[in-house]
């Protein structure tokens, strides 16, 4: 079996298992993405005529919310707090050095696959502002220089 028929397998299960809830994109597109980790573009019309929606109307929902990927994710994403404690605390300039030294902006991925950067908006860390979570694990009080220290750490790990 193709890893492109698994996916379609998958896209289909979601798609037959949901269709009947009631406002059923969201929580299809939820699935397949919970299931895929992002929402391949090759499903839109399979969703579309699950749903008897028009390909316009499920790409319009996907690409207005942010939390939906239309890419595969890197191997680790990192969350960059954006609420106010974190900006007051050097936020801006710690999401800018990160665009930097990865080379990507918000919502897209490293070259090599290994890095996704993604904002957040609280990761109830202020006491301990900029904060940045990798995984499971939140990082307090965040430096340019911490960033680069933990960002090898975890390339080190891979």
């Amino acid at each position: 079996m193709t890893e492109s028929k698994s996916i379609q397998e998958t896209v289909q299960d979601v798609i037959s298992t949901l269709k009947e809830k009631p406002g059923a994109l969201l929580p299809i597109l939820h699935g397949i993405q919970d299931a895929l980790g992002y929402i391949p573009a090759d499903s839109v019309p399979a969703i579309a005529q699950g749903l008897h929606l028009s390909r316009a109307e499920v790409h319009g929902v996907i690409s207005f919310y942010h939390y939906f990927r239309e890419t595969p994710p890197g191997k680790q994403t990192i969350h960059i707090c954006r609420a106010e404690s974190c900006q007051a605390m050097g936020g801006k300039q710690l999401e800018q050095h990160a665009k930097d030294q990865l080379g990507i902006d918000y919502h897209e991925t490293t070259p090599d696959g290994q890095f996704s950067l993604e904002p957040v908006y609280c990761l109830g860390n202020c006491a301990c502002s900029p904060a940045i979570q990798i995984g499971n694990d939140i990082y307090g009080r965040v430096s340019l220089q911490s960033f680069d220290a933990i960002i090898n750490e975890k390339k080190e790990q891979a």
